[in-house]
C-alpha cells in the first residue's frame, strides 16, 4: 500500500509563519536596497524586479516541495522537511554595493547598474550549474566539521548579527517576540488551542511597537498607494547588453558562484545532518537554473537554498511550508505589497526569526560533527567572522567618508584593527573556511595526507584568487598560496611516519555512514567508567 504523504501538517503552519517571515525581511530590505541605494524607479522595482523574484520563488519552492515528497516516499515515512528557497541574503547586498552601486555612481544612470546586476546574476548562475557536477564530488570527501562550519559562520554573522542589532535598538518590542520563538520552537509548550507561535509573535511584536509609538501612520497610508498588479516579462536586451561588458564582473561573479555552490553543499549536509538526505545535483542544479531564469526576467538577485532547514523540521514542517511561501510571497510581489508591509510591521518584531537561525545552525555545527572536530569546526567559522568584520569597518569608515586605503593600515593597525590580515583571511570565506576547516579535521585525525591533498588546493585558489584575494587573477595571494604550501610539506612529512589514524568513537561511525566518508577508523573501545570519589 502506497503511503499518503499530506500535503499540510500543523508544524507547517508554525514553518510557514517562521520561514514566510524570513523571506519576507529579505523581500523588503532588497526593495529598499533598489529603490534608494541604486535608484531605481518603483516602476522597474515592482512591475519588474520583484515580479521576477516572485516567479523564481513560486517555482523554486514547489520544486523543493516536490523533492521532498519524492524522497519522503522514497524511504517510506512522513517526517521528511522540504529544504527552504529564496533570494540570497549575501548576494543581495553583493549585487548592491559590489556591482550595481559603483556602475551607477560613475554612469549615474540606473538602467545600467541594473543590466550589470542581471549580467553578474546570469554569470551566477552558469556556475552554479557548472557546481552541481563537482559539489557532490567535494561533499563526499570534505569533513562535515568543515561544511557544517562554514555554514554556521554565515548564520552567526550575516544571518543572525544584523537582526539581532536590530532587536536590541527597540529590545522593548523584539525580546517578547524572541522570547516566544524560543518558547514556541525550542520546547514542547504550546500555546492555548495550538496557536501558531510565529504568528503569534509576529502579532504581539506589531501590536506593542504600534502602542509603543514606533510606527507611523503617515507611511502606511502612503505605501497604499504603490499597491498595484503585475506580473514579469522578459528582459533579454537588459541582460544582453549587461553581459557585453562582461569582464570586470567575472571578478567577483566566479568566486561568487563558487561560494553559491558550496553554501548548497553545505546546506544540503545541513538538512542531512537532521535526516534528510536531498540529492546534492538535483539542489545545484535548480539554484543555478534559478538565477539564471531570473536574470532573464528582470531580477538580478540570485535565489538558493535557504540555511535553516533543522529549524523548520524542529517548528514541525514537512513540505507544505515552503510551497505556501513561495506562493504567498510571490503574491505579495506581484501586487506590490513590500512597501506597504514595511509601513506596517516594525522591523525589530520581524528579525527575531532569523537569530533564531543562527542559533539553530550554530549550535547544529557542534552537534552533528565529531566532538573531537570542535576546534575543526571553529576553524571553518574564523574566515566568515572576519569577512564580516571588514565589512563593518568598511561600512564604518565610508559613514565618515573615508574609506581603509585613505587611513592606512598602520593607522588602523596602531588602533588595534589589524584591517590588512582581516581583510586577506575574510575574502573568499566559505571556500576558505571549507578548506582550513578541513585542513584542521584531517590534522586532528592524524590523516597527514588529506590534510596535505586540502593544503594544495588552498594553495591553488589562493594563487589563482578564489580565497584571500580581492580579485581573481594569476598570483592573485602569492604569500598565503605559499604558507598553504607549507602546510601541505608539513604534513607530508608527518605522513612519512605512518601514524595511525585516530580511533574513533562509536557514535562517529553512522555520522561516517551517512556522510559517504571512506576507510573510517576503527571505533575506540568505551572508557572504563570513573571510580566513585571517596
Amino acid at each position: 500500500m502506497e503511503l499518503k504523504i499530506p500535503w499540510w501538517v500543523r508544524g507547517d503552519t508554525n514553518a510557514f509563519f517562521g520561514f514566510g517571515v524570513n523571506v519576507l525581511v529579505n523581500v523588503l530590505t532588497l526593495t529598499s536596497l533598489c529603490l534608494f541605494v541604486v535608484k531605481l524607479s518603483e516602476h522597474d522595482v515592482f512591475h519588474a524586479i520583484l515580479p521576477a523574484l516572485g516567479i523564481a520563488l513560486v517555482a523554486g519552492n514547489v520544486y523543493y516541495t516536490f523533492l521532498a515528497r519524492r524522497l519522503a516516499r522514497r524511504e517510506n515515512r512522513t517526517d521528511v522537511t522540504a529544504l527552504p528557497y529564496g533570494p540570497s541574503v549575501p548576494h543581495m547586498f553583493i549585487v548592491i554595493f559590489v556591482i550595481m552601486l559603483p556602475v551607477y555612481l560613475r554612469t549615474q544612470d540606473a538602467t545600467k547598474a541594473w543590466k550589470a546586476g542581471l549580467a553578474w546574476a546570469f554569470i551566477i548562475g552558469v556556475i552554479v550549474l557548472i557546481g552541481a557536477f563537482v559539489g557532490p564530488f567535494i561533499r563526499k570527501y570534505a569533513p562535515r566539521a568543515a561544511l557544517l562550519g562554514t555554514l554556521a559562520g554565515i548564520s552567526v554573522t550575516f544571518i543572525a548579527m544584523l537582526p539581532a542589532a536590530r532587536m536590541w535598538n527597540l529590545a522593548w518590542v523584539a525580546l517578547p517576540v524572541f522570547a516566544l520563538l524560543l518558547i514556541g520552537l525550542l520546547t514542547d509548550t504550546k500555546l492555548p488551542g495550538n496557536f501558531p507561535i510565529g504568528l503569534a509573535a509576529l502579532l504581539v511584536g506589531t501590536a506593542v511597537g504600534w502602542i509603543g509609538g514606533a510606527m507611523h501612520g503617515n507611511a502606511v497610508s502612503e505605501a497604499a498607494h504603490e499597491i498595484g498588479f503585475a506580473l514579469p516579462g522578459l528582459h533579454l536586451n537588459l541582460l544582453f547588453s549587461g553581459l557585453s561588458d562582461v569582464a570586470p564582473l567575472l571578478a567577483t561573479a566566479i568566486p561568487l558562484g563558487v561560494y553559491n555552490f558550496t553554501e548548497g553543499m553545505s546546506n544540503v549536509e545541513s538538512a542531512a545532518a537532521a535526516g534528510d538526505n536531498y540529492n546534492l545535483r538535483s539542489v545545484l542544479l535548480a539554484d543555478g537554473a534559478g538565477a539564471i531564469i531570473g536574470s532573464a526576467l528582470g531580477s538580478p538577485f540570485p535565489p538558493a537554498v535557504y540555511v535553516g532547514h533543522p529549524g523548520w523540521k524542529k517548528a514541525g514542517g514537512r513540505n507544505g511550508y515552503s510551497m505556501a511561501t513561495g506562493i504567498v510571497i510571490a503574491l505579495l510581489c506581484f501586487l506590490s505589497m513590500f512597501g506597504l508591509l514595511g509601513a506596517v510591521l516594525p522591523m525589530p518584531a520581524i528579525v527575531p526569526i532569523l537569530l533564531y537561525i543562527g542559533l539553530l545552525i550554530g549550535a547544529q555545527a557542534f552537534q552533528f560533527t565529531p566532538k573531537a572536530h570542535a576546534a575543526a569546526v571553529i576553524a571553518a567559522l574564523v574566515p566568515n567572522i572576519a569577512q564580516w568584520a571588514t565589512s563593518q569597518i568598511d561600512n564604518s569608515l565610508a559613514a565618515a567618508g573615508t574609506t581603509a586605503a585613505k587611513v592606512g593600515t598602520a593607522a588602523l593597525e596602531g588602533n588595534g584593527v589589524i584591517y590588512g590580515g582581516l581583510l586577506t583571511l575574510g575574502q573568499g570565506a566559505i571556500l576558505a573556511g571549507l578548506v582550513l576547516g578541513s585542513i584542521v579535521a584531517f590534522i586532528i585525525d592524524k590523516r597527514f595526507i588529506h590534510a596535505g591533498i586540502f593544503a594544495l588546493a588552498g594553495a591553488l585558489l589562493s594563487f589563482v584568487g578564489l580565497i584571500h584575494a580581492e580579485k581573481v587573477g594569476w598570483n592573485a595571494s602569492g604569500p598565503v598560496a605559499l604558507g598553504y604550501l607549507f602546510i601541505a610539506v608539513v604534513c607530508g612529512l608527518f605522513a612519512l611516519t605512518r601514524p595511525a589514524p585516530r580511533a574513533k568513537e562509536s557514535d562517529e561511525i553512522e555520522l561516517d555512514r551517512l556522510h559517504g566518508a571512506e576507510d573510517p577508523a576503527p571505533a575506540a573501545a568505551p572508557e572504563p567508567a570513573p571510580a566513585p570519589a571517596v
